[in-house]
This record gives structure tokens, sequence and C-alpha cells, in this order.
């Protein structure tokens, strides 16, 4: 596996013209994991110790961070992301903060799973970033107060060590504990600025939520669907098909680039676990000059199963969400969309319920991971 490319030190002072024109990134191996944090899924930032110049709000807003030069407040310059004033420290003896001290931020995951994969963005942090940062893990029932995340019995995992970091860079690090995790903290060492934060896994839902639901969406990601794979990711990611809610703009949806042949395009998916589904929904929402023309759903029970077409190639109406009853219930563990020849869907929605293979085994991964 290539090794994690790491930045580290000061970027140079902003000269004027394209701010991201010496931002430094990377290619990082677990960014086609779905992104935990996401407010899509209900992440939020719940607290933190200090905001003084940024809020930590800004963590998770998605897009790339904006630099505005000539922007300015009461506190002084106001940047896209979380920042906390100049750590001091005890006496004029004494000027420096300490070795241990840090600034925290509390993030609940919008979908607790296993954390492959972080990115913490320094960007248009120049001189202002971490020195260093470091990221732990806990997992939590319910929905815990910050007191109660912070109590002193709480134990925390540490996911991503003290490490040193660049500014105006994407720093991403690996991370390859097999657990479950509800909520992180986030921690800069001694104090500074980070852009944003992303928080790449695989989404582990509690078996016990999805029984007591019955029927509900087996593809969706936060009932813990994936995207495996797709033809074409040119303008979106094929996540997007499995994110809660209706798109409510175009880039909210799966979108392919024009062919110029005679194939097509598709998207593989991994169900919650093994499922019986009756319904399926393909929404074409926002896309009016660019929806697929039409569009077939597959399905296959097991790895290496045959797949067996649920779903016959069906024309598709552009900016519509489409509705389909299935005649006999189809028992699967993957689903394909495919569509002709090219251009996009908002959203797959396959309605149905865990068989009781596929109950037992989620339920097993569950207690595995930990609660």
């Amino acid at each position: 596996m290539t090794a994690i490319p790491t930045f580290t030190g000061d970027a140079n002072p902003y000269g004027g013209g394209d701010p991201y024109a010496d931002y430094r990134t990377a290619d990082f191996p677990f960014t086609h994991h779905a992104n935990l944090a996401d407010r899509r899924l209900g992440a939020g930032v719940i607290a933190a110790n200090d905001e003084f110049f940024a809020q930590r709000e800004n963590l998770l807003v998605p897009g790339r961070p904006e630099f505005d030069p000539e922007h300015f407040g009461h506190k002084g310059k106001i940047m896209d992301g979380w920042e906390t004033r100049r750590r001091r420290g005890a006496s004029a003896d004494h000027p420096w903060p300490t070795a241990e001290d840090h600034d925290w931020a509390l993030v609940r995951l919008g979908a607790p799973g296993v954390v492959r994969g972080v990115v913490v963005d320094t960007a248009h942090f120049r001189g202002n970033y971490p020195q260093a940062v470091s990221v732990e893990g806990v997992s939590f029932p319910g929905t815990p107060s910050p007191e109660e995340l912070l109590a002193d019995n709480v134990k925390w995992t540490t996911l991503v060590p003290r490490t040193p970091v660049g500014g105006h860079a994407a720093n991403g690090f690996a991370v390859s504990v097999e657990q479950r995790f509800t909520h992180l903290r986030v921690n800069q060492h001694p104090d500074g600025g980070i852009a944003r934060l992303r928080v790449y896994g695989e989404v582990v839902p509690d078996p016990a939520w999805l029984a007591a639901l019955g029927t509900f969406d087996v593809v969706a990601l936060e009932n813990g669907g994936q995207a495996e794979d797709a033809s074409n990711l040119f303008y979106s990611p094929a996540t997007n098909s499995i994110q809660p809610g209706r798109a409510r703009v175009m880039h909210e949806c799966w979108e392919t680039r024009r062919r110029r042949d005679r194939g097509h395009d598709w998207i593989r998916y991994r169900l919650a676990a093994q499922s019986e589904i009756r319904a399926i929904e393909i929404d074409t929402a926002y896309l009016k000059g660019n929806a697929a023309g039409w569009a077939s759903v597959s399905v296959r029970n097991g790895e290496n199963g045959e797949w067996a077409e649920v779903l016959p190639r069906t024309r598709l109406q552009p900016d519509t969400n489409h509705r389909f009853v299935l005649g006999t219930a189809a028992i699967a563990t993957h689903a394909r969309i495919d569509i002709y020849p090219d251009g996009g869907i908002a959203r797959l929605r396959l309605h149905g319920s865990l068989t009781e293979e596929g109950g037992a085994r989620l339920a097993e991964r569950y207690q595995t991971l930990g609660r």
C-alpha cells in the first residue's frame, strides 16, 4: 500500500490571486468510503473548549473552505474554519504553552461506524494552523451531552496519535481500529485553526433499530448500505444516490459524463445485510436535461451469486420520482442499477426488510465491533 503523503510546516503567505494555487493535497486511499461526519447524515460539532476567532460548526460545512482576504471582524481575520485564540503560558518567566496544552472539539458522527481514514484540512490556515493534531473516538449509547462524553469514566480510543501537520494542506491519516464509534474528539496542539474535518468509514447500524423499523430502505447509507463501485464518477460520487432525503440541487445527485460510445453506466451496491426487497424508487430530482433515459435494477445473493434482473429496462422521466412494486420479493445482499446510455439519478431506494440470516449476521458484526 502506498504511504500516506504528509505535509508539515507553514505555507507561503497569501500573495493574491487564486488562494488554492499553492494548496497541498493528495489522493488518499480511503476517500471512497462514506463521510461519517456528513451533516446530511446528522453529524454535528456539539462542543469545543474555544472558538474565539471562528466557529466550530465550520468544520463540517460541505464543500471546500473559502477565503476572503478583506474579511475582518472585531476579533480579527474571519476564517472559514474552526480557530482558537493563541495560548499563553502561566507567567512572564514561562510565556509559552506547555507540551500538554491543546484545544478540542467534540464531533457527533452522523452515522456510527468503523473509521477508515480522517482528513484534517488546514486550507487557508497558513501560519495559524496547529503544530500537531490528534483524534480520539468513543462509542456511547443514546444521545449523550458534552458533559457526559467528557466525564472521567469515559474511555477514549486513539485513532490518530499526536502528529505534526502542515498549513494550507489536506492532512490525511489512515485508521486501522476495528471498532464502531459514535463520537470523535479532535485535538489541536497547542492551538490554531482547522478548516474542515472529514471522517471516512463504513456505517454500522444498530440491528435492534432496523428490526424495530421492519420495512426500511435497505441500501440507504444511513442504514449501512454502500456504493461499492461505479462506471463513472466524473461529476459526482455514487454515494450521493443513497444519501438521506431528496436531492435539493443537481450536484447532490449522481451524474456521469456524456458517453460517445455504445456502452452504459452503472452503480453496484452492498446492502445493509441480506434483505428481502419488495419495492424500488428511482428519483431523478433536479436532473432535467441530464437524467438517465432508461434504467434497470438487478440483484444478487452472496458475493458469488448470479445477477438477476428485478426491474427490466424502464423509461425514466426527468425530475421525477419513479416507484415500482415488485411482483415477487427479491432476496439479495447486493444490487446494481444500470442506466442507459448515460446521465444520472438522484436517489435509489430499495424498500424491504432484513432476512433472518441478514439480521443475525448484522447483529454479530455489531457485537464484534462493540457498542
